[in-house]
């Protein structure tokens, strides 16, 4: 009996190529396999030269957004048995610099990401005998949504910005710098806005909001830099009360 199959059409570029180029595998069918097994499927037993990056294939890492049939996807999440009959096109994610095949530089994103200090900055230094700094569960809700990226980079994939301006800051780095700020441990705000109101950063988005409907965390960056935008007019318009 012939095997059932699904044809996958493969960016492949290896550094030196003038221009990437496409190449079609045909892999089993499987309706309970994801995009990533087929991947890896092809890197096993049909060419083990298929670069790409893929970590825990539980949608938690972040690592295997790929654009498949056009749209950013974490490829473990993507089922083929969705894309039936095919072909499935699977193709490095969208404004990014291509290393090799599937695999995208980042080096842009991880320096946006470090611009907006995605971490607790404490001004206060406060000695460790009282114990930690409690939060209420009202106080985790104001930021918890935001706290949910996982740093997968399809917003950027999906941002009609970034193509025009490359050095936008970009959605991910916006949401985690809005969850920063909304927590009360936190007293980084005032700085962080500062960053989020130069030129590259919020007042550059369009709020077209794909970047909210690709994540697959359900988080929503859209959000994140219309609450900035507010905030940064408020501080304006009634400057002595600033941020939080």
């Amino acid at each position: 009996m012939t095997e059932e199959t699904i044809t996958l059409e493969v960016t492949r570029y290896r550094p030196g190529d003038r221009e990437p180029r496409m190449e079609s595998f045909a892999v089993p069918y499987r309706k309970d396999w994801v995009v990533l097994d087929a991947l890896n499927h092809i890197k096993d037993r049909m060419d083990g030269s298929l670069t790409y990056r893929w970590s825990c294939r539980m949608g938690v890492c972040g690592s295997c957004g790929m654009m498949v049939n056009g749209v950013p996807k974490l490829t473990c999440s993507a089922f083929l048995r969705d894309y039936a009959p095919g072909p499935v096109v699977v193709e490095p994610l969208n404004n990014f610099p291509v290393l090799r095949d599937l695999v995208i530089d980042m080096d842009s994103f991880l320096e946006k990401l470090r611009w907006v200090k995605p971490w607790i900055v404490r001004r206060e230094k406060t000695a460790l005998g009282p114990g930690e700094h409690r939060q209420t569960p009202a106080q985790i809700d104001e930021y918890r949504q935001f706290s949910m990226c996982i740093n997968c980079m399809l917003c950027y994939s999906a941002c009609p910005v970034i193509p025009i301006e490359p050095d936008f800051i970009g959605p991910a780095a916006i949401a985690l710098a809005r969850r920063y700020d909304l927590d009360s441990r936190d007293q980084a705000g005032d700085e962080r806005l500062r960053t989020l109101t130069g030129s590259d950063a919020i007042w550059d988005c369009s709020f077209v909001g794909e970047c909210s409907a690709v994540c697959p965390k359900g988080v929503d960056p859209a959000k994140a830099i219309q609450q900035t935008k507010f905030e940064s007019t408020m501080g304006m318009l009634l400057p002595w009360g600033g941020s939080r």
